[in-house]
């Protein structure tokens, strides 16, 4: 998924229906992902298909959550 993408605009997290961000991969052999920094919570993209359903995201620790601001795309 491209941070240009059209898509990006118009999805949503599934908990508070505010906007995601593009996270790039931090290793070569990792995966993008989407991210909710209000609820501190990502969700996987696989095969280029967002998982957006609220049993795929996962709670980030206070740690884990300054690292994916850093790598956050814009």
């Amino acid at each position: 998924m491209k941070p240009d993408d059209p898509l990006l605009k118009i999805l949503a997290c599934p908990l508070d229906k505010g906007p995601l961000h593009l996270v790039a991969p931090d290793e070569p052999d990792r995966a993008e992902l989407l991210y909710n920094p209000r609820l501190h919570r990502r969700y996987p993209i696989v095969d280029g298909i967002p998982q957006l359903l609220p049993s795929s995201g996962e709670q980030v620790s206070d740690d884990e959550h300054e690292a994916l601001l850093e790598r956050i795309t814009s």
